[in-house]
């Protein structure tokens, strides 16, 4: 692609770099990125232009909103229900969700892509993020007005399929809360987990409220009709052999894993009680905030499996905003 100012006379058929308000003629459009036709160059010459500053592609050159198209049909195919893109503008389409659920972002896949030509550029928003119908998720931008052809193809191999949508696989959740001697059960934890499933386009079940005891959260997770369970204590699950975690092997489950590099969120368990997931949630989910919990939970409901590594990748990134109501607040020796 050449790019510069080049005598009006000569510019029929090349595309405008720059808007020009005509001050003759008010009707013509002359915004940037239009491709000059005759009327546009008639315009320009009753306004007393001499040059203007144009992008002329060369052979093997494609027009950035066709660049922009081939990108995201490689990015985003027509069967990919979860995901809609817009039309290609002024190199630029954007992707966003239909559904609820998490985004999986191949970022190898991304990192090469944005590596083939500066002016091919795809942004996406991080692995994991949780999705709403109508959040952006992408966004496909050509930066000059014409790359060559060969790189928009090879940029196009690497991000095919690099966006995915992980929806919920579960339709209900239970809360079984735990409380120790003395201690007054309240709402905030139940109005926030309410709010984080109902976002996943799932429903939170009767209310189930036991003694900080194993075999009597043991029996209320046996009886619990959720497709999921989650578990709320009284008193904060210390460690694998604490009351909840003794409580889900009594009930005839198991306890895959203890304790998630992210704070707040640290005192999470997940298990599994026959078909269902079991979350231990931390004291910090009683808060509507950010916390470790929601990630957790949101790959949990969309089916994603959790292993050791998964957790452990969490810890870059983990550090989340302090929640003011917290007991314990994180802080220095100095204060």
């Amino acid at each position: 692609m050449k790019f510069g100012p080049v005598p009006v006379r000569d510019a029929i058929g090349a595309i405008l770099a720059h808007s020009y308000p005509t001050r003759a003629v008010s009707d013509v459009d002359l915004s940037k990125g239009t491709i000059l036709g005759p009327e546009h160059i008639a315009a320009l010459i009753e306004d007393g232009a001499e040059q203007v500053v144009v992008a002329v592609l060369g052979d093997g050159d494609l027009h950035e909103d066709a660049a922009a198209h081939l990108l995201a049909d490689a990015l985003v195919p027509e069967e990919a229900a979860a995901l809609r893109r817009t039309d290609a503008r002024t190199g630029r389409v954007n992707v966003y969700a239909q559904t609820v659920g998490v985004v999986r972002i191949d970022a190898h896949a991304i990192t090469l892509a944005n590596s083939v030509n500066p002016m091919i550029t795809v942004a996406t928003l991080d692995d994991f993020a949780r999705l709403k119908a109508n959040r952006m998720v992408a966004t496909i931008k050509i930066i000059s007005y014409g790359v060559p052809e060969g790189d928009v193809m090879r940029a196009a191999e690497h991000m095919r399929g690099a966006i995915q949508v992980a929806e919920p696989q579960f339709h209900s959740a239970s809360l079984v809360e735990t409380a120790v001697p003395g201690q007054v059960f309240g709402e905030k934890g139940r109005k926030s987990l309410a709010m984080r499933v109902q976002r996943m386009g799932m429903d939170l079940q009767g209310e189930i409220r036991v003694p900080h005891e194993v075999d009597a959260l043991a029996q209320a997770l046996r009886d619990a009709q959720g497709d999921v369970l989650f578990i709320l204590t009284g008193s904060a699950t210390s460690d694998i052999n604490d009351v909840a975690p003794m409580a889900v092997r009594a009930a005839g489950g198991e306890v895959h894993h203890y304790g998630i590099p992210a704070d707040p969120g640290n005192l999470l368990f997940l298990g599994q009680l026959g078909a269902k997931p079991v979350i231990g949630l931390p004291g910090c989910a009683r808060s509507p905030a950010l916390n470790g919990a929601d990630w957790v939970m949101e790959r949990v409901l969309c089916g994603i499996n959790l292993d050791a590594a998964d957790i452990a990748a969490m810890g870059v990134g983990g550090l989340l905003k302090e929640i003011p109501t917290r007991p314990r607040p994180r802080r220095s020796a100095e204060g």
